[in-house]
C-alpha cells in the first residue's frame, strides 16, 4: 500500500509539472511584445525632440453621400529642426488631432537639407508650384524674416533667421509651402556650383 500511494503521488507531481510548463512559456512573448513596444515609443519621442512642429493650415471637408454628409479634417503641417532640415506633410482624420499627427508623420518622412550661408539663403530663387509663386531674397544680418505665415513657418523652422519673401499668384496656403519648398531644394551654394563645373569659387557668378 505505500508503494502505491508513493507512485501515486509521484504521477500527481509529474502532471502538475506538465501543466504549469506551458504557462511559463505563454509568458515570455508578453514581455517580448512590451519592450518592443517600449522601443517604439522611445524613437517616437526622439523624433518629436528632434524636429518641432508648426500646424500651418487646418480645414473642414466635407462629403456629400447617399446616406448624407460626412464631415473629416485635413491638416497642413511643416516640421523642422532650425538648423538646415525642414519638411511638409498633410493629414486627414475625422478629428483635429488625429489629423495633425498623420500629418507631423507625413512631414517626418518628407524632410530634405537645406543649403543656407550663416543665417541667410545663398542667392535669390523663385519656387513655384501651380499658379503660386514664391520669391526668396537673401538679407543681411539683423533683418529677421519678412515672410507672411505659410513662407514664414517655412523658412523658421529650416533655421533661416534673415530673408525676404514674396508671394504671388495663388495664395493658397499648400500651394505656398511647396512653392517655398521647391525654392528652397533647388538652391546651391557656391561650393556646390564649383564643383559641378570644375572650377573655383572666385570664377562662380550667381
Amino acid at each position: 500500500m505505500a508503494n502505491t500511494e508513493t507512485i501515486a503521488t509521484e504521477v500527481v507531481e509529474e502532471k502538475v509539472a506538465v501543466e504549469e510548463a506551458p504557462a511559463e512559456k505563454s509568458e515570455r512573448p508578453q514581455r517580448r511584445g512590451n519592450v518592443r513596444r517600449n522601443n517604439n515609443n522611445r524613437r517616437n519621442e526622439r523624433q518629436e525632440k528632434e524636429f518641432e512642429e508648426r500646424v500651418v493650415k487646418i480645414n473642414r471637408i466635407t462629403k456629400v453621400v447617399k446616406g448624407g454628409r460626412r464631415m473629416r479634417f485635413s491638416a497642413l503641417v511643416v516640421v523642422g529642426d532650425k538648423k538646415g532640415r525642414v519638411g511638409f506633410g498633410t493629414g486627414k482624420a475625422k478629428e483635429v488631432p488625429d489629423a495633425i499627427r498623420k500629418a507631423t508623420e507625413d512631414a517626418q518622412h518628407n524632410v530634405f537639407k537645406v543649403d543656407l550661408v550663416g543665417t541667410t539663403l545663398p542667392h535669390e530663387i523663385v519656387g513655384r508650384y501651380g499658379a503660386g509663386e514664391v520669391v526668396l531674397r537673401p538679407a543681411a544680418t539683423g533683418t529677421g524674416v519678412i515672410a507672411g505665415g505659410p513662407v514664414r513657418a517655412v523658412l523658421e523652422l529650416a533655421g533661416v533667421t534673415d530673408v525676404i519673401s514674396k508671394c504671388l499668384g495663388s495664395r493658397t496656403s499648400i500651394n505656398v509651402v511647396r512653392a517655398t519648398v521647391d525654392g528652397l531644394k533647388s538652391m546651391q551654394t557656391i561650393e556646390k556650383v564649383s564643383a559641378l563645373r570644375d572650377r573655383k569659387p572666385q570664377e562662380i557668378r550667381y
